[in-house]
Protein backbone atom coordinates (compact mmCIF):
# COMPACT_ATOMS: atom_id res chain seq x y z
CA UNK A 1 0.00 0.00 0.00
CA UNK A 2 1.22 3.50 -0.72
CA UNK A 3 0.06 6.34 0.73
CA UNK A 4 -1.35 8.22 -2.69
CA UNK A 5 -3.99 4.57 -2.59
CA UNK A 6 -5.82 6.22 0.72
CA UNK A 7 -5.56 9.72 -0.07
CA UNK A 8 -8.01 12.00 0.96
CA UNK A 9 -9.32 14.73 -1.45
CA UNK A 10 -10.48 17.98 0.25
CA UNK A 11 -14.21 17.10 0.32
CA UNK A 12 -13.32 13.71 1.54
CA UNK A 13 -14.80 14.25 4.93
CA UNK A 14 -16.81 17.27 4.64
CA UNK A 15 -17.45 20.31 2.15
CA UNK A 16 -15.31 23.49 1.99
CA UNK A 17 -18.45 25.52 1.32
CA UNK A 18 -19.83 24.37 4.38
CA UNK A 19 -21.30 27.19 6.79
CA UNK A 20 -19.36 25.77 9.81
CA UNK A 21 -16.24 24.17 8.02
CA UNK A 22 -12.87 23.34 9.31
CA UNK A 23 -9.88 23.21 7.41
CA UNK A 24 -7.02 20.99 7.94
CA UNK A 25 -3.88 21.29 6.04
CA UNK A 26 -1.01 18.79 6.06
CA UNK A 27 2.50 20.91 5.88
CA UNK A 28 4.38 17.63 6.05
CA UNK A 29 5.64 15.69 9.05
CA UNK A 30 3.73 15.92 12.32
CA UNK A 31 3.09 19.87 10.96
CA UNK A 32 -0.77 21.13 10.56
CA UNK A 33 -2.41 24.42 9.85
CA UNK A 34 -6.26 24.27 11.34
CA UNK A 35 -8.70 27.18 9.94
CA UNK A 36 -11.61 27.90 11.13
CA UNK A 37 -13.52 31.70 10.91
CA UNK A 38 -10.46 33.25 10.10
CA UNK A 39 -8.68 31.92 12.13
CA UNK A 40 -5.79 29.41 12.26
CA UNK A 41 -3.42 27.48 14.66
CA UNK A 42 -0.44 25.69 13.48
CA UNK A 43 0.63 22.29 15.92
CA UNK A 44 4.68 21.30 15.16
CA UNK A 45 5.08 23.45 11.69
CA UNK A 46 8.32 21.90 10.30
CA UNK A 47 8.93 23.49 6.49
CA UNK A 48 12.94 23.38 6.57
CA UNK A 49 13.21 19.82 6.26
CA UNK A 50 17.09 19.75 6.51
CA UNK A 51 18.65 17.27 4.64
CA UNK A 52 20.51 14.38 6.20
CA UNK A 53 23.95 15.75 5.59
CA UNK A 54 22.57 19.15 7.42
CA UNK A 55 21.16 17.12 10.32
CA UNK A 56 24.73 15.04 10.88
CA UNK A 57 27.31 18.30 10.31
CA UNK A 58 26.51 21.22 11.14
CA UNK A 59 23.92 23.22 13.37
CA UNK A 60 20.61 23.63 12.01
CA UNK A 61 18.92 27.23 10.67
CA UNK A 62 15.20 27.64 9.57
CA UNK A 63 14.80 27.81 5.54
CA UNK A 64 13.05 31.46 5.51
CA UNK A 65 12.04 30.74 1.79
CA UNK A 66 10.22 27.93 2.61
CA UNK A 67 8.76 29.35 5.71
CA UNK A 68 7.88 32.82 3.89
CA UNK A 69 5.99 30.85 0.90
CA UNK A 70 4.10 28.14 3.16
CA UNK A 71 3.62 29.77 6.29
CA UNK A 72 -0.18 31.12 6.65
CA UNK A 73 -0.64 33.46 8.73
CA UNK A 74 -1.34 32.47 12.21
CA UNK A 75 -2.83 33.01 15.94
CA UNK A 76 -1.15 30.41 17.64
CA UNK A 77 1.84 27.63 17.23
CA UNK A 78 1.30 24.37 19.55
CA UNK A 79 4.63 22.36 19.32
CA UNK A 80 3.75 18.86 20.71
CA UNK A 81 7.17 18.09 21.27
CA UNK A 82 10.47 19.49 20.82
CA UNK A 83 12.91 17.58 18.36
CA UNK A 84 14.07 19.59 15.59
CA UNK A 85 11.70 18.01 12.77
CA UNK A 86 8.67 19.62 15.05
CA UNK A 87 10.41 22.45 16.72
CA UNK A 88 12.86 24.34 14.59
CA UNK A 89 11.07 26.41 12.84
CA UNK A 90 8.59 27.90 15.78
CA UNK A 91 10.36 30.58 16.37
CA UNK A 92 10.74 31.73 13.51
CA UNK A 93 7.36 31.20 12.01
CA UNK A 94 6.13 32.86 15.37
CA UNK A 95 8.78 36.27 14.84
CA UNK A 96 7.16 36.35 11.21
CA UNK A 97 3.29 35.76 12.52
CA UNK A 98 3.26 37.34 15.62
CA UNK A 99 1.74 34.29 17.09
CA UNK A 100 1.31 32.61 20.42
CA UNK A 101 3.72 30.00 21.09
CA UNK A 102 1.87 27.39 23.37
CA UNK A 103 4.33 24.42 24.75
CA UNK A 104 6.70 23.08 27.26
CA UNK A 105 8.97 24.34 29.20
CA UNK A 106 11.69 23.12 26.79
CA UNK A 107 9.65 25.28 23.64
CA UNK A 108 9.94 27.82 26.07
CA UNK A 109 13.45 28.04 26.47
CA UNK A 110 13.93 27.73 22.64
CA UNK A 111 11.62 30.20 21.40
CA UNK A 112 13.10 33.14 24.25
CA UNK A 113 16.86 32.33 22.99
CA UNK A 114 15.54 32.73 19.07
CA UNK A 115 13.93 36.13 19.71
CA UNK A 116 10.49 35.65 20.51
CA UNK A 117 8.84 38.29 22.69
CA UNK A 118 8.20 36.79 26.31
CA UNK A 119 4.64 37.80 25.84
CA UNK A 120 4.40 35.56 22.74
CA UNK A 121 5.42 32.22 24.87
CA UNK A 122 3.47 30.35 27.23
CA UNK A 123 4.52 27.58 28.83
CA UNK A 124 1.27 25.09 28.82
CA UNK A 125 2.91 21.94 30.66
CA UNK A 126 1.19 21.10 34.01
CA UNK A 127 2.98 20.58 37.13
CA UNK A 128 2.96 16.84 39.08
CA UNK A 129 -0.96 16.32 39.61
CA UNK A 130 -2.03 19.09 37.74
CA UNK A 131 -5.33 18.63 35.57
CA UNK A 132 -4.03 19.23 31.51
CA UNK A 133 -4.53 23.14 30.93
CA UNK A 134 -7.16 24.56 28.83
CA UNK A 135 -6.41 27.58 26.72
CA UNK A 136 -8.60 29.28 24.24
CA UNK A 137 -7.23 31.09 20.65
CA UNK A 138 -10.05 32.33 18.83
CA UNK A 139 -13.23 29.83 18.53
CA UNK A 140 -10.25 26.91 19.25
CA UNK A 141 -10.71 25.23 22.73
CA UNK A 142 -7.13 23.44 23.30
CA UNK A 143 -6.74 20.91 25.85
CA UNK A 144 -3.14 20.35 26.88
CA UNK A 145 -2.87 16.32 27.69
CA UNK A 146 0.39 14.45 28.80
CA UNK A 147 1.41 11.81 26.06
CA UNK A 148 4.59 10.22 25.20
CA UNK A 149 7.10 9.44 22.82
CA UNK A 150 7.66 6.44 20.67
CA UNK A 151 10.68 4.10 21.75
CA UNK A 152 11.71 4.29 18.39
CA UNK A 153 15.90 3.75 18.55
CA UNK A 154 16.80 0.46 19.71
CA UNK A 155 13.57 0.79 22.57
CA UNK A 156 14.41 4.22 23.52
CA UNK A 157 13.36 7.91 22.95
CA UNK A 158 15.57 10.02 20.70
CA UNK A 159 17.44 12.68 22.21
CA UNK A 160 15.26 12.58 25.59
CA UNK A 161 15.52 15.04 27.96
CA UNK A 162 14.70 19.25 27.96
CA UNK A 163 16.33 21.83 26.64
CA UNK A 164 17.28 24.05 29.15
CA UNK A 165 19.86 26.08 27.81
CA UNK A 166 19.90 27.54 24.22
CA UNK A 167 22.85 30.32 24.12
CA UNK A 168 24.32 28.38 21.44
CA UNK A 169 21.69 29.17 19.13
CA UNK A 170 21.56 27.93 16.30
CA UNK A 171 21.86 24.54 17.41
CA UNK A 172 22.97 21.08 16.26
CA UNK A 173 19.87 18.42 15.76
CA UNK A 174 20.85 16.39 18.56
CA UNK A 175 20.28 19.69 21.13
CA UNK A 176 16.76 19.61 20.55
CA UNK A 177 15.57 17.08 22.94
CA UNK A 178 12.20 15.71 23.64
CA UNK A 179 10.66 17.79 26.42
CA UNK A 180 7.54 17.29 27.19
CA UNK A 181 5.57 15.43 25.12
CA UNK A 182 1.46 16.42 24.58
CA UNK A 183 -1.54 15.29 22.83
CA UNK A 184 -3.67 18.02 21.79
CA UNK A 185 -7.64 17.87 21.60
CA UNK A 186 -8.98 20.49 19.73
CA UNK A 187 -12.81 21.63 19.80
CA UNK A 188 -14.15 23.93 17.20
CA UNK A 189 -17.48 24.59 15.33
CA UNK A 190 -18.93 21.57 17.56
CA UNK A 191 -16.03 18.93 16.08
CA UNK A 192 -13.41 17.40 18.16
CA UNK A 193 -10.03 17.25 17.05
CA UNK A 194 -6.92 15.29 18.59
CA UNK A 195 -3.28 16.05 17.46
CA UNK A 196 -0.67 12.89 18.60
CA UNK A 197 2.85 14.10 17.46
CA UNK A 198 4.58 11.12 18.12
CA UNK A 199 2.73 7.07 17.97
CA UNK A 200 2.43 6.90 21.68
CA UNK A 201 0.10 7.85 24.27
CA UNK A 202 -0.47 7.56 27.85
CA UNK A 203 -3.35 5.84 28.24
CA UNK A 204 -4.74 7.08 31.61
CA UNK A 205 -4.61 10.43 30.60
CA UNK A 206 -7.00 10.23 27.35
CA UNK A 207 -10.90 10.76 29.19
CA UNK A 208 -12.00 11.54 25.48
CA UNK A 209 -14.84 9.31 24.24
CA UNK A 210 -14.64 10.29 20.29
CA UNK A 211 -12.70 12.33 18.06
CA UNK A 212 -14.51 12.96 14.72
CA UNK A 213 -10.66 13.16 13.48
CA UNK A 214 -7.05 11.99 14.59
CA UNK A 215 -4.10 13.21 13.23
CA UNK A 216 -2.06 10.26 13.39
CA UNK A 217 1.98 10.03 13.85
CA UNK A 218 2.71 6.88 11.66
CA UNK A 219 6.89 6.95 12.41
CA UNK A 220 7.49 4.72 15.07
CA UNK A 221 4.31 2.88 15.52
CA UNK A 222 5.36 -0.85 15.43
CA UNK A 223 7.74 0.07 18.33
CA UNK A 224 4.55 1.18 20.90
CA UNK A 225 2.75 -2.00 22.10
CA UNK A 226 -0.72 -2.30 20.90
CA UNK A 227 -0.84 1.15 19.45
CA UNK A 228 -4.06 0.66 16.69
CA UNK A 229 -6.00 -0.91 19.57
CA UNK A 230 -5.50 1.54 22.02
CA UNK A 231 -5.87 4.37 19.26
CA UNK A 232 -9.22 2.73 18.33
CA UNK A 233 -10.23 2.12 22.16
CA UNK A 234 -9.33 5.26 23.77
CA UNK A 235 -10.44 8.02 20.87
CA UNK A 236 -12.70 5.98 19.10
CA UNK A 237 -11.91 8.25 16.09
CA UNK A 238 -14.64 8.74 13.04
CA UNK A 239 -11.81 9.40 10.67
CA UNK A 240 -7.92 9.32 11.13
CA UNK A 241 -5.24 11.31 9.29
CA UNK A 242 -1.85 9.50 9.01
CA UNK A 243 0.91 12.01 9.19
CA UNK A 244 4.93 12.00 9.91
CA UNK A 245 4.96 8.69 7.57
CA UNK A 246 7.08 10.96 5.01
CA UNK A 247 10.84 11.29 4.42
CA UNK A 248 11.23 14.72 6.01
CA UNK A 249 14.88 14.65 5.31
CA UNK A 250 13.16 16.08 1.43
CA UNK A 251 12.81 19.37 0.73
CA UNK A 252 9.58 20.12 0.17
CA UNK A 253 10.38 20.61 -3.70
CA UNK A 254 10.64 17.52 -4.19
CA UNK A 255 8.54 14.60 -4.49
CA UNK A 256 6.71 13.01 -1.06
CA UNK A 257 8.74 9.73 -0.23
CA UNK A 258 7.61 7.35 2.65
CA UNK A 259 9.67 6.58 5.13
CA UNK A 260 11.06 3.19 5.47
CA UNK A 261 9.73 0.24 7.65
CA UNK A 262 6.36 2.06 8.02
CA UNK A 263 4.38 -0.67 7.62
CA UNK A 264 1.26 1.19 6.39
CA UNK A 265 -0.65 -1.85 5.32
CA UNK A 266 -0.75 -3.50 8.53
CA UNK A 267 -1.66 0.35 10.79
CA UNK A 268 -4.04 0.19 8.24
CA UNK A 269 -5.70 -2.57 8.89
CA UNK A 270 -5.48 -2.80 12.55
CA UNK A 271 -6.85 0.46 12.45
CA UNK A 272 -9.85 -0.93 10.54
CA UNK A 273 -11.07 -3.64 12.93
CA UNK A 274 -9.85 -1.56 16.65
CA UNK A 275 -12.62 1.77 15.68
CA UNK A 276 -15.01 0.08 12.91
CA UNK A 277 -16.03 1.74 10.18
CA UNK A 278 -13.56 4.76 10.69
CA UNK A 279 -12.05 6.65 7.47
CA UNK A 280 -8.25 6.48 7.05
CA UNK A 281 -6.64 8.34 4.92
CA UNK A 282 -3.60 10.26 3.72
CA UNK A 283 -3.30 13.89 2.36
CA UNK A 284 -0.21 15.62 0.24
CA UNK A 285 2.42 17.21 1.59
CA UNK A 286 0.77 21.15 1.94
CA UNK A 287 -2.85 19.11 1.20
CA UNK A 288 -5.99 19.85 3.08
CA UNK A 289 -8.98 18.05 3.62
CA UNK A 290 -12.34 19.66 4.99
CA UNK A 291 -14.01 18.76 8.08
Amino acid sequence: MRPEDIAWGPDSLGRRDAPDAVRVQWLGTAGFAIEHAGHVILIDPYLTRASLTRCLVAPLSSDMRAIREHTPKADAIIVGHTHFDHALDVPDIAVLTGARVLGSRSASALCLARGVPREKVEVVEPEAGQQPIVREVGPFRLRFIPSAHARLVLGRVPFPGEIADCGDVPMRAEAYRCGAVFGVEIRVAGRTLYHLGSAELVDAQVDLKHVDLLMLCVAGWITSKRLPERVGHLLSPGAVLLSHWDDFLRPLDKPVKMLPAMQMPRLVERLGFAARGVKIGTLPVLGEVWV
